[in-house]
C-alpha cells in the first residue's frame, strides 16, 4: 500500500476515539474488528499464501483468553505476565498439533484441523478449573503504566496497535529470505525443495505464526471482555474467520481488515435493516447474508482488497515496484563455491534404474560428467531422459544404481541436501511462481547462500542479507538477458523468456553442476544464440552442464558430449561427431535408412539437423 494511504488509515483510526460525536457502539465495533483481524491475519498466511486450510483458528483464540483468565483470576497474575505463558502454551500447543496435521494433505488436512478444533472446544468446556461450560468471570482490566484500560475508547488504541503491528511483521516477513519461501509453499513446494528449502519446516512456522495471533487476540478479547466462555471458540467461528480472509482477499495482509471490516460490519446491519425493510422478526438475516456473500464471491473471487488495490493504481497511486524502476543497490557479493579442478570428475551415474511398476522407465543408465564440460542427454519422446535428471536431484528415489557427486553419494538423498550440495536445475514444465516478480523469483534460488530467520526477517535486521540477496537476483537477471524485467510479474512473461528465469534461478544458487531440461524450447534464433554464450561462459567458469534439448543444432554445436538414450536404455555415447554417424542413434531418430536408397540419399539421411531445426517424434524430446 502506497504510504501516503497507509498514514491516512492510521491517522483515521487514531482520531475516531477522540471525537465526542463518535458512537460508543462503533467504538466496541471497531474493536471487535481488530480482535477478528489478528485471526485472519494469520490465516491470510496459513490459507491464502501457504495454500493450508485450517478450521481450527477459534480454538487458539481460546487458548489464549482461558490462559490469562486463569491465571489472572485463580493465581493473581499480571495480564502483561499471563500473555508470555499464553503464547508460549499456544506454541507448544501448535508445535504438537502441527507435527500432526501438517502431514495430512488434501481434504484430510482441513478435516483434522476440524477434529483438533472440536477437541479444544470440548475441553474448555468440560475442564472444571475453567469453569466448564460458564466459563470464567471478574477478569481483571488491563492497565498500562497507571492508566486503566477498562473501557471500550482505552482498550482500542492497544488492540489497534496490536493490528497494525501484525501487519508490518508480516509484511516484512513475507518480503524477505524466508517469505519468498512461504510463498512458494502453495503452488511450487517441490521446486522449492530442489533449491534448498525445507518446505516441512515453513509450514510448521506458518502455522504457529497464525496461532500465536489468534492466542493474541484471544489475551485481548478476554480483558476486554472481562469474561470468558466456550461458545466463542467453537467451529462456527473458525469458519467465520476463515469467510473473512476469502472476502477479503487471502493474497493480502490488508485483506484480513478488509474482510473482517466488511463481514462484520454487514452481519450487523442486516439485523438492523431487514426487519424494517420487509416488516418481520422472522430470523431471514442469515439467508441474506448468505446472498450477499456469493455475490461478492461471484464478482470478486479473489477477493475485495484486490479490487480496491486495483482502483488504488487507476486513480495513479502504486501498489509496489513496477517495470522500469531501477535495480536495487549495490550490495556486497554473496560467497562463492569453491569449483573443482578442470576436467575432475564431477558426476558419476552408474548403472541407475527407475522402475514404476511394470515400466522400466530408466534402464540402468551410467555415464560420467568433469568440471567445465557440457553433456548433452537427448533422445526420442519417452526415451527417460528428465527422469533422469529427477533421479540425479533427488525429485525421485531410483530403484537400483548410483549416482555421486563430487564423491558424495546422491541416491537416497534427499532433494533439498543435493541442492546444499551445489546442484542447480531447471525442469521440463516451467516452475515459477507467476504472481512474484521476476526478481523475487531469482532470489529464490539464492535462498540457501544466507540464512536470515522468521523472527530477523519480520523484524528487519535482516536488511544487509536481503540486499545481498536481491542484487544476486539482479546481477544473474542482467547476465541472462532480462535486466529490464526485474519488476515484472514472472507469469507476464513470454514462454521462452520463462525458460530464461529458470536458468537465471538456477545460477543464483551458485551450483558446480547446472542441469538443463530444455532450455531452448520456446525460444526464437538470436535468443538460442545469447543462451548459447551463457552457457558456454559458465563452461569457461569451471561449471558443469548436463542439458537436455530438443534442437539438435542447438546441441550439435554447443555440447562437447553426448549421451543419447531410447526407451530408457543409453544406446550411444562420444563427441557430437561421434553421434551423428553412429547407426544407432540414426535408427532411434529418423527410423533406419532405406537399403536400396542409393549412398548419396544415404548420406543425406545421416546429415545432422540444419541449423535452427527441432528433431521431434521421432526426434529428440
Amino acid at each position: 500500500m502506497n504510504r501516503l494511504l497507509l498514514v491516512l488509515v492510521v491517522a483515521v483510526l487514531i482520531g475516531l476515539p477522540l471525537l465526542p460525536v463518535t458512537p460508543e457502539f462503533w467504538i466496541t465495533h471497531l474493536n471487535y474488528i481488530g480482535l477478528a483481524s489478528l485471526v485472519v491475519l494469520g490465516l491470510v498466511l496459513l490459507t491464502g499464501i501457504g495454500g493450508l486450510t485450517s478450521f481450527g483458528q477459534a480454538a487458539f483464540v481460546g487458548v489464549g483468553a482461558y490462559t490469562t483468565a486463569w491465571l489472572t483470576q485463580a493465581m493473581g497474575w499480571s495480564p502483561w505476565g499471563a500473555l508470555p505463558v499464553g503464547l508460549f502454551i499456544t506454541f507448544l500447543i501448535a508445535l504438537l498439533i502441527g507435527a500432526v496435521t501438517l502431514r495430512l494433505s488434501g481434504h484430510f488436512l482441513p478435516l483434522g484441523t476440524i477434529a483438533w478444533s472440536l477437541s479444544l472446544y470440548y475441553l474448555f468446556g468440560n475442564l472444571e478449573f475453567l469453569g466448564q461450560h460458564d466459563g470464567i468471570s471478574g477478569i481483571v482490566p488491563l492497565s498500562f503504566f497507571g492508566i486503566s484500560l477498562a473501557g471500550g475508547r482505552q482498550i482500542y488504541y492497544l488492540i489497534w496497535a496490536c493490528v497494525l503491528l501484525s501487519l508490518l511483521l508480516t509484511r516484512n516477513l513475507l518480503y524477505s529470505r524466508p517469505g519468498r519461501a512461504i510463498r512458494a509453499l502453495r503452488s511450487g513446494g517441490g521446486m522449492a525443495e530442489s533449491f534448498g528449502i525445507n518446505m516441512a519446516w515453513y509450514k510448521t512456522v506458518i502455522f504457529i505464526y497464525a496461532a500465536l495471533l489468534a492466542c493474541l487476540s484471544g489475551w485481548l478479547y478476554a480483558h476486554m471482555q472481562r469474561a470468558v466462555s466456550p461458545s466463542p471458540f467453537g467451529l462456527n467461528y473458525s469458519i467465520e474467520y476463515l469467510f473473512m480472509a476469502v472476502v477479503g482477499g487471502s493474497g493480502s495482509v490488508w485483506g484480513a481488515v478488509v474482510g473482517s471490516s466488511l463481514i462484520l460490519t454487514l452481519k450487523d446491519q442486516i439485523q438492523n435493516v431487514l426487519p424494517k425493510l420487509i416488516d418481520t422478526q422472522q430470523n431471514f438475516e442469515l439467508i441474506v447474508f448468505g446472498i450477499l456473500m456469493v455475490l461478492v464471491l461471484q464478482y470478486a473471487r479473489n477477493g475485495v482488497w484486490p479490487l480496491l488495490q486495483h482502483a488504488w493504481v487507476s486513480a495513479g497511486g502504486r501498489a509496489g515496484p513496477r517495470r522500469g524502476d531501477p535495480p536495487p543497490p549495490l550490495a556486497d557479493a554473496l560467497p562463492q563455491r569453491q569449483r573443482p579442478e578442470l576436467n575432475s570428475q564431477v558426476l558419476h551415474v552408474q548403472d541407475i534404474r527407475k522402475e514404476f511398476g511394470g515400466l522400466v522407465a530408466v534402464n540402468d543408465v551410467s555415464f560420467a560428467l568433469k568440471a567445465g564440460e557440457i553433456m548433452g542427454l537427448i533422445g526420442p519422446n519417452g526415451a527417460g531422459k528428465s527422469t533422469t535428471f529427477n533421479l540425479i536431484t533427488g525429485v525421485l528415489p531410483a530403484t537400483s544404481g548410483q549416482v555421486t557427486f563430487l564423491g558424495k553419494r546422491l541416491d537416497g538423498m534427499l532433494a533439498r541436501d543435493i541442492a546444499k550440495l551445489g546442484v542447480g536445475r531447471t525442469f521440463q514444465h516451467v516452475q515459477l511462481l507467476p504472481d512474484m516478480t521476476v526478481l523475487e523469483n531469482v532470489a529464490l534460488g539464492a535462498h540457501l547462500r544466507r540464512n536470515a530467520g522468521v523472527l530477523s526477517a519480520a523484524l528487519q535486521v535482516d536488511r544487509r542479507e536481503e540486499a545481498q540477496l536481491l542484487h544476486e537476483a539482479a546481477v544473474q537477471l542482467e547476465r541472462v538477458g532480462l535486466g529490464e524485467y526485474l519488476y515484472e510479474h514472472a507469469g507476464n512473461l513470454a514462454l521462452g523468456q520463462q525458460r530464461i528465469l529458470e536458468i537465471a534461478r538456477a545460477l543464483a544458487l551458485d551450483p558446480v553442476l547446472l542441469l538443463l531440461d530444455e532450455p531452448a524450447a520456446g525460444l526464437r534464433y538470436r535468443e538460442k544464440q545469447e543462451l548459447a554464450k551463457v552457457l558456454s561462459q559458465l563452461r569457461d567458469e569451471g561449471m558443469s552442464i548436463l542439458l537436455v534439448e530438443h534442437d539438435m543444432d542447438f546441441v550439435m554445436n554447443l555440447t562437447d558430449h553426448l549421451v543419447v538414450m531410447d526407451f530408457g536404455t543409453k544406446i550411444a555415447e562420444g563427441t557430437p561427431q561421434e553421434i551423428q554417424q553412429n547407426p544407432a542413434v540414426l535408427e532411434a531418430y529418423l527410423g533406419g535408412v532405406d537399403d536400396d536408397a542409393p549412398a548419396d540419399d544415404a548420406s543425406a539421411s545421416h546429415a545432422p539437423a540444419a541449423p535452427g531445426s527441432t528433431v521431434s517424434a521421432g526426434g529428440a524430446a
